[in-house]
């Protein structure tokens, strides 16, 4: 095999492995795909222009639909594989990979049945490409897009945008640079006229791109002739124009074998006075090796821009996978390490929101610092210590013998009922730095990109601690509740040590028995019991904070998931193959993005061996 038929090989093989992994057109604004950037053959003409006899010409098999009106109503991507003599022909479609064609008329059954799949038995047409590889000895390399046929007018059962939806999607295969154009013109019909030519000219003005074929070269008017075209005069192009005849309607009813027709063709061109001169550049045969030296030269053109995608496409999927992340061993112990490294991931991620160095930590300290003290100010002391109340409790703690003195017993029982009050903000309290703890949980565990392929570890992780931060919340609801506990069990003597005596009206606390029953006694009373209440406030103020940071955050940070690495730890093979079940998509997309990088580097290696070889 020649260097050129390597170089133009390769292309068609890497093309196909593009096809097989749908890496043949990037989004809008993307990196190009390494399809778009290979080179190829845009088939475009009129409807009824000959673009099928020309392509079944250059295969050398009648294998395309046939029939009078729009025939080609989805994009064929043909891709022509030499293979060595003696070997036996077939054809293999992209949706049927695992069927290999070696009856062509089944091929043509394939493609209009494929291309009803979509568009139904209608006129209408579709942009999704058939890809059809056909592997023989009697090609050459090549890989040609047979579009839809041009018009001028929309028949019935087709809408009246056809026109243009047919021209947006040839335009949208010819306008791109690495596209070559076979431009198919019919030589009974004036060149000037051509849907072909003009598409062609909008897109290529130089004609750099684009290959003239005339067909229909023996159906012109007797006495005329193709020359002013073949030779450049009416049209020129940078490359030469090439006749063809293709096989007449007899023929293909007849079944007339490709071989018999090729060389009809070729005794066609010898004895015509007017083609003669030309014979040994016109031709299907002809245009076939053409096109591929062409192609060829193109290739080696561009070797070094591919080479330069290639190598860029290689380190953004290799970046694509890194952060995928790679496949997971299949022994336990390993299972049972990436488990443990996931964890401490996600665990020093959630110490960081903690400690500072990520949001949200701070929102602990809101509850102590604004939440906690406007819990503690709503609290309704004011009733509570109202002068009837005072004078309700005092009573019944006296009972059938007033209190001499002071009431002791009025006392205690209206702070210890005040002192329930506490209950609640600190429990509250504990409520909130409980449900920041679970949100700081859930956000560690979102930011954590390790853990995002294994959406079952997730679960469980978020589980393991949520029940851990329950936990914590008990032992600091209980120990909060203590304080509070604490703070009635054993009141606080020096204060009301150092409280005034009640005086009398002319100041001598010796005198007489004040009288122990007015409103003034009373509100002293009141007034007693809030002060010594504000105290308590204060000090359960500082004493709930350092509770619930000892019992949740503390506990939080140093052994969230201690029970976790228990349960793990005993578990077999099979349940930490479970944990690590990762979401299906993610898997096939690493899956896609390993067998592209593949690919890549595979082009790479061969491009680089054949250029090389030159």
């Amino acid at each position: 095999m020649t260097t050129m038929e390597s170089l133009i090989g390769l292309v068609n093989r890497i093309q196909r492995a593009c096809t097989v992994l749908g890496d043949y057109g990037g989004a809008e604004g993307t990196l190009p795909t390494l399809w778009e950037a290979l080179p190829s053959v845009a088939v475009v003409g009129g409807q009824s222009s000959g673009k099928s006899s020309v392509l079944e010409s250059i295969v050398g098999r009648d294998f395309l639909p046939r029939g009078s009106g729009i025939v080609t109503r989805r994009p064929l991507v043909l891709q022509l594989h030499k293979t060595e003599e003696g070997q036996v022909e077939y054809a293999e479609f992209l949706h049927l990979p695992k069927r290999r064609f070696t009856d062509f008329s089944l091929v043509r059954k394939e493609i209009q049945d494929e291309t009803d799949r979509l568009t139904g038995k209608t006129k209408q047409i579709s942009p999704v490409p058939i890809h059809l590889s056909i592997y023989s000895p009697n090609v050459v390399n090549l890989t040609l897009i047979d579009l839809p046929g041009l018009t001028k007018v929309a028949v019935e059962g087709q809408p009246e945008s056809i026109v243009q939806d047919i021209e947006n999607m040839v335009r949208s295969y010819v306008e791109k640079p690495n596209s070559i154009i076979l431009a198919i013109s019919p030589a009974n019909q004036d060149i000037a006229t051509s849907d072909a030519i003009k598409l062609a000219r909008e897109v290529d003005p130089t004609g750099e791109r684009t290959f003239g074929v005339l067909t229909k070269l023996d159906l012109m008017d007797k006495g005329t002739n193709a020359l002013d075209v073949l030779e450049g005069r009416a049209y020129r192009l940078q490359h030469p124009w090439v006749g063809i005849v293709n096989r007449s309607q007899a023929d293909i009813n007849k079944n007339v074998d490709m071989i018999v027709a090729r060389r009809k063709e070729r005794e066609y061109f010898a004895t015509s006075p007017d083609y003669s001169h030309l014979a040994s550049k016109m031709g299907s045969e002809y245009l076939a090796k053409l096109l591929s030296k062409h192609l060829e030269s193109v290739i080696r053109a561009r070797i070094p821009s591919i080479t330069s995608l290639i190598n860029k496409s290689v380190e953004e999927l290799e970046s694509e996978l890194d952060h995928l992340g790679r496949p997971i061993a299949a022994d336990a112990g390993a299972q049972l390490y990436t488990i443990l490294e996931l964890c401490r991931a996600f665990d020093k991620i959630f110490k960081e929101h903690l400690d500072g160095g990520r949001p949200g930590g701070d929102r602990i300290y809101g509850v102590f610092d604004n939440q906690l003290p406007a819990a503690l100010k709503k609290l309704p002391f004011d009733r509570h210590l109202s002068i009837q109340n005072v004078k309700k409790v005092v009573s019944e703690a006296d009972g059938y013998q007033p209190h001499l003195i002071a009431p002791e017993q009025g006392y205690r029982r209206l702070i210890e009922s005040a002192l329930s009050y506490f209950r609640g903000p600190g429990e509250a309290s504990v409520d909130a730095v409980h449900y920041v703890l679970k949100e700081l949980v859930r956000k560690s565990i979102g930011e954590t990109q390790e853990l995002k392929r294994f959406p079952t570890l997730q679960n469980e992780l978020a589980a393991a601690s949520y029940e851990a931060l329950e936990r914590f919340r008990e032992d600091s609801r209980k120990t909060v509740l203590r304080l509070v506990d604490m703070e009635a069990a054993y009141l606080t003597v020096d204060f009301f040590r150092k409280l005034p005596q009640e005086v009398e009206k002319g100041g001598n606390p010796t005198g007489p028995t004040v009288d122990r029953y007015t409103d003034g006694h009373f509100r002293r009373i009141a007034s007693n019991v809030s002060s010594y209440i504000g105290m308590v406030s204060e000090t359960l103020k500082n004493s709930v904070p350092k509770a619930a940071v000892y019992c949740q955050v503390r506990e939080a940070k140093r052994s969230l998931l201690n029970h976790f690495y228990t349960v793990v730890g005993k578990k077999e093979g099979k349940q930490l193959a479970q944990l690590l079940d990762e979401d299906p998509a993610l898997m096939e997309r690493r899956l896609q993005c390993a067998k592209r990088l593949e690919l890549y580097k595979s082009a790479r290696d061969e491009i680089e061996a054949v250029s090389w070889a030159r």
